[in-house]
């Protein structure tokens, strides 16, 4: 399965299945097609099927960098506190 380095909306595919289990935990794979589901979202695999889509959100904007983004600002934010205590 290609990872997916962005996150986008399907505008062709043919029998695309992905894995999200990534981002949800589910470890079943997802049918995507244009008519539902389109959404494809990056840090996931494709493991059947192939598609072409249109990018909406890369790096720090896509969903991913938004997760690794909140989860990184709690550590941020205390590494800054032991600073000012320490200082």
């Amino acid at each position: 399965g290609d990872l997916l380095p962005a996150d986008g909306i399907l505008i062709q595919g043919n029998d695309l299945k992905i894995d999200e289990s990534a981002l949800t935990g589910e470890s079943d794979h997802v049918r995507k097609s244009v008519d539902k589901d389109p959404m494809l979202l990056s840090g996931t695999h494709v493991m059947e099927g192939s598609g072409k889509m249109v990018v909406t959100a890369v790096g720090v904007n896509s969903q991913t960098g938004i997760i690794f983004t909140l989860l990184g600002a709690g550590g941020e934010e205390e590494e800054e506190k032991k600073e000012k205590k320490g200082g």
